[in-house]
This record gives structure tokens, C-alpha cells and sequence, in this order.
């Protein structure tokens, strides 16, 4: 069994503790359903924020997701200019069977900007 990472990212509209939980939890439920994760298999899970999001910890839309157990660490996207504002990023670590060309990373919102390969039309 290897260790993979499923990464996506969202942005919020607000930079409120609601929108900013709200808008992880969303994320974070598409990466775990997506992936077939059994939430036991987690190794650990990073969030990044951009600058203009400083409301809430977004790990704490983990916690409340029921991840009590999970290492999780917060911290700040490098401010590129003209980069993705109000962006929230999440990577997961998990160990799983699936290959590399088997894990989904979701995109959700303005972030798919971030990945025009992926998401041109």
C-alpha cells in the first residue's frame, strides 16, 4: 500500500467563518467521496489560504466533519500577483491501493483556473 495525495482547491465569496468552513466542508466531502477514502486511512491533511482569507482555521471544517483524529495543519498560499484569490487549497495524505491515474482532484469554482490543463474548453 503507498502513500498518495488527493489534491483540490475552491475559493469562498466571503471572507466570514461560515463561508470559509462552508466552503471546506464542501471541498473536502468531494475529495473523500470521489477518492473512496475510508477516513481511517488518512495520514494527514494540509489547507492553505490565500492572504485575503483570514476568518477561520479551515481545519476546523475537518474537525467538524468528524476527522478528531487526523493530523491537520493550516497555513498561508504565497501571494503570487495576479494568482487565484480567495482560494482554499486542500492535500490529503491517505494509504491507499489506487494508482496515481486513479485519484481525482477536484477543482470546484473559480479554481479551475488553477489547472487549464485540466479544465480548458
Amino acid at each position: 500500500m503507498a502513500v498518495r495525495g488527493v489534491r483540490g482547491a475552491t475559493v469562498a465569496d466571503l471572507n466570514t467563518r461560515d463561508c470559509i468552513l462552508a466552503e471546506t466542508k464542501i471541498l473536502l466531502a468531494e475529495m473523500i467521496e470521489n477518492n473512496e477514502i475510508n477516513t481511517d486511512d488518512i495520514a494527514s491533511i494540509f489547507f492553505s489560504l490565500t492572504a485575503d482569507l483570514n476568518a477561520e482555521f479551515p481545519a476546523i471544517a475537518a474537525r467538524e466533519l468528524g476527522l478528531v483524529d487526523v493530523p491537520l495543519l493550516c497555513m498561508n498560499e504565497l501571494s503570487i500577483p495576479g494568482s487565484l484569490n480567495q482560494c482554499i487549497r486542500i492535500l490529503i495524505h491517505w494509504n491507499t491501493d489506487k494508482g496515481i491515474g486513479e485519484i481525482v482532484h477536484p477543482y470546484l469554482r473559480d479554481a479551475v483556473k488553477l489547472r487549464p490543463d485540466k479544465f480548458s474548453k
